[in-house]
């Protein structure tokens, strides 16, 4: 075999080889969900917790990050079964959550909220007897407002993948109110009049990255995140998608451990 034969099966074989030797973090997210992860108007995947895992998996020693589109309520089977490494969609960190999962420290503060159209005449949650309320599927919305239909007096309950569906049937009259994570919705309707949050409904929700159940990832994760908050990159990556610099007593500056049950 030539010189020249030779140096072209070593580039061929390198080319073959640098692919499969890439350490590629998989993470799934529930895409449509604005702000945290959503495609633009060129169809990429952007928003705060794609720009999040993106930095904290090359602190990692991650060479790339490949997203999987999820609905919400199948990113927890889908990190128990290893199909995907991590999960993100502004995750809530529960105790029941963790006892079948486990999280990173968590990177930001968050309460539900109670959306309408402005002109339909519901003040608050205390408007919504005999409504229609839409919530995402097995979200923190959905287990809140299942906890209190009765006491809401809803008279239906309807289950959405993601916010942007749930905006267009609350706009279309098909349901009367939504209830959700409240800075994804503020985000939302921030050019969008017809709608207005009209309750704030306090619940100490805190978000992190979701993986199995304890993943040594977990640890790596949580360093990482602990190096973006002292750099204040984490910092600026909530400039950047709310516009403010985040309060120094939220977890997005605070260093915390990884929650444990």
């Amino acid at each position: 075999m030539t010189r020249f034969k030779l140096a072209a099966l070593a580039a061929a074989l390198l080319a073959l080889a640098g692919p499969a030797s890439a350490k590629t973090l998989t993470v799934g997210a529930n895409v449509g969900n604005v702000p945290w992860e959503f495609q633009n108007e060129k169809g990429e995947i952007v928003g705060f917790e794609i720009d999040l895992v993106r930095e904290a998996a090359k602190r990692m020693g991650y060479d790339d990050v490949q997203f999987e589109n999820i609905p919400f309520n199948g990113l927890f089977s889908a990190v128990q079964s290893g199909r995907i490494d991590a999960a993100v969609s502004s995750i809530t960190i529960t105790k029941k959550r963790l006892e079948s999962v486990s999280f990173a420290q968590p990177y930001y503060d968050s309460d539900q909220s109670l959306s309408v159209l402005k002109d339909s005449g519901i003040g608050g949650l205390s408007g919504l007897k005999g409504k229609v309320v839409g919530v995402d599927t097995g979200s923190t919305g959905d287990i809140y407002a299942t906890q209190h239909e009765k006491d809401l007096g809803l008279s239906e309950i309807r289950r959405f993948e993601g916010l942007s569906p749930a905006m267009l049937d609350l706009a279309a009259g098909r349901i009367d109110g939504y209830i959700s994570d409240i800075p994804a919705v503020a985000y939302y309707i921030k050019d969008k009049p017809q709608y207005a949050v009209v309750e704030r409904i306090p619940t100490g929700e805190q978000y992190s990255v979701m993986f199995a159940k304890d993943s040594p990832l977990v640890a790596e994760a949580t360093k990482a995140i602990t190096e973006m908050k002292g750099d204040g990159s984490l910092a600026g990556l909530h400039e950047k998608w709310f516009g403010t610099k985040p309060d120094a007593e939220t977890s997005t500056v605070k260093v915390l451990g990884a929650p444990k049950l």
